[in-house]
């Protein structure tokens, strides 16, 4: 029969249920892995087959007790870790949904929202085709493998301490909301400045023709038009995903002291 010592299971443990941890927050929060249409139950096992294949390739685990204080702040940081990762990259997908929000509102179709399955939450439909489009594109260029590889590289940019992210990689968190917002601004901007002039043009034709309905006419023109403008905008939106997702692979790298 095979006998451990306390020691050693406690060591045992330590070099598997920490780096359990932090993967797991980071597949919580994560785009695509931390959608509500992927069943937890995927997302424990992968997390579990991830830890079992890094466990013997980390650097030793601090010499601290997982049922201590200290073992308390060690798997804090590992979830704060995790999750923050996550969260940079779901930001990436976010800035699009506020586009979307954008443009829907100029178009009209505000009012037209469906449930995001990735989010639960109200979103509008024009949101929702960015998002779904925008995770195509994350796809398409590989950001999944990206993620898991930066993932698995975090433990030797960070490995498993009492220490992990300070109070001035969370602002360099915060700071990245604005890079969000601008890449939100440069994917709505030219579709929500058009359909701005379709409706100062609507003002000027009912201002010349009053007796035209201008809302059986411009409403259904406001909607066609979006769409084309979506249609024409489309090709530069996959520069725009790649650009944020490399802005947030960045901030996740020197936030790791990569």
């Amino acid at each position: 029969m095979f006998s451990f010592t306390e020691a050693e299971l406690l060591a045992l443990v330590a070099a598997f249920v920490w780096p359990f941890v932090r993967i797991s927050a980071m597949l919580l929060a994560a785009p695509i892995f931390g959608a509500g249409t992927v069943p937890v139950r995927v997302r424990i096992v992968l997390a579990l087959v991830l830890a079992l294949m890094v466990a013997p390739l980390l650097p030793e685990p601090p010499p601290v007790s997982p049922f201590s204080l200290e073992g308390l702040l060690v798997t804090a940081q590992q979830v704060l870790i995790g999750l923050t990762m996550g969260f940079i990259l779901q930001m990436v997908l976010s800035a699009l949904t506020m586009a979307g929000e954008s443009i829907a509102l100029s178009m009209g179709l505000g009012y037209a929202s469906m449930v995001d399955p990735a989010m639960g939450v109200q979103v509008p439909v024009v949101s929702q085709f960015f998002m779904i489009m925008g995770t195509l594109i994350f796809l398409a260029m590989n950001g999944h493998l990206v993620m898991l590889e930066m993932l698995l590289r975090s433990f030797e940019m960070m490995p498993v301490a009492v220490d992990g992210l300070s109070q001035v990689d969370m602002w360099a968190v915060v700071q990245f909301g604005s890079t969000m917002y601008v890449g939100a601004l440069l994917v709505g901007l030219p579709i929500v400045s058009a359909m701005l002039m379709v409706n100062l043009s609507m003002g000027v034709i009912t201002r010349a023709s009053p007796q035209l309905n201008i809302f059986a006419v411009g409403f259904p023109m406001m909607i066609l038009l979006g769409f084309i403008l979506i249609m024409f905008t489309l090709p530069a939106l996959s520069l725009r995903v790649e650009d944020l997702a490399m802005a947030g692979f960045s901030v996740i790298s020197r936030m790791l002291g990569g």
